[in-house]
């Protein structure tokens, strides 16, 4: 033991070593050398960083130097950054271009039926399979509702048309109980009733996966205590299940949030046609045939680059309004 000066308590060497190899560890984070140490120690495992940051570098960072050509006229065989500056004329274009706004219109119609309808669904069959009891027949209602997810989008379009087609499995139903045959594809007011249908059955097994995971976080005590103060299994559910997967849930309503905008490209484009473009075109479909069938780069950039910045500003508004009411955010 050793004394201080008077008035202030004595203290340990022992313990007065530790205080200050903490303060010393505590200013060295954050700083260079802590950091060089750090990927000295496990550059093994950074190195498996390396190889992602090369794809998202090359594929998702330098291509948007291309967004230039937004406020530039690109004509194919040119400089990719355009050959003469025109501001913001293509930003004007699809301003007061009326197939545009009937395309974001679709768009947004679209999106907030699959965020509205197909979200809460693998919340509810999660549920659903957690009070389960039967082990084998939870794994096969598993396995069934998992395997759409694993079929290619081609596949997936092809059954749609197999099932709607005048001649379907959907049709010979609908004679058989006396009623007349409706010619589903070739009719825009039931498009978006099929593309939400078909999103339903494709995914929403796939999401439970999460949620089944997060509902093995929950602490078991919880739930005997809900019971030992007289709650039921809904009020369990209520008070217990789902305040303890409602991190996950957040994360991932964030996540699709961010790609509202973004709605199905394949398998709208391999399901619509002419007839169904009043209800089936979207931003995505709209960029492919103005960008890649009819090669005007540029306006489709602008195009491109005012769907992107919805996006984003979609996703920090989620994140902040989470970070503020719920508690829980993404950063």
């Amino acid at each position: 033991m050793s004394a201080t000066t008077s008035g202030q308590a004595t203290v340990p060497p022992e313990a007065a070593v530790a205080v200050r190899e903490a303060r010393r560890r505590r200013k060295g984070t954050g700083g260079g050398r802590s950091w060089a140490q750090a990927l000295r120690r496990d550059w093994q495992l950074y190195s498996f960083v390396v190889l992602p940051l090369i794809f998202f570098i090359i594929f998702r960072y330098l291509p948007m130097a291309g967004n230039v050509i937004a406020f530039r006229r690109f004509r194919p065989g040119g400089s990719i950054f355009g050959e003469e500056w025109v501001g913001l004329h293509y930003v004007q274009m699809f301003i007061s271009d009326p197939t545009f706004w009937n395309v974001f219109r679709n768009t947004i119609v679209l999106g907030a039926l699959t965020l509205i309808i197909v979200f809460p669904l693998p919340i509810i069959l999660a549920l659903m399979l957690n009070e389960l009891r039967s082990r084998m027949f939870k794994r096969l209602v598993q396995t069934v509702s998992y395997l759409p997810h694993f079929m290619s989008v081609v596949i997936v379009a092809g059954l749609v048309f197999q099932l709607t087609s005048v001649n379907g499995t959907i049709n010979q139903l609908i004679e058989s109980f006396g009623g007349d045959v409706v010619p589903f594809m070739q009719r825009a007011d039931w498009f978006r009733t099929i593309y939400v249908s078909s999103e339903i059955w494709q995914t929403v097994g796939w999401g439970t996966i999460l949620y089944l995971a997060a509902l093995t976080t929950i602490d078991p005590q919880l739930y005997e205590a809900a019971r030992i103060d007289g709650a039921n299994r809904w009020r369990q559910t209520w008070h217990v299940t789902l305040p303890g997967i409602r991190p996950t849930m957040v994360v991932l309503l964030i996540l699709n949030i961010g790609t509202f905008m973004a709605v199905g490209f394949e398998k709208i484009l391999l399901l619509y046609n002419p007839i169904l473009y009043p209800t089936a075109d979207v931003v995505s479909t709209y960029l492919y045939r103005v960008g890649i069938v009819s090669s005007n780069f540029s306006y489709a950039t602008a195009i491109g680059l005012f769907e992107a910045l919805i996006g984003l500003t979609l996703i920090l508004s989620a994140n902040a309004i989470s970070r503020r009411l719920v508690g829980t955010s993404l950063w």
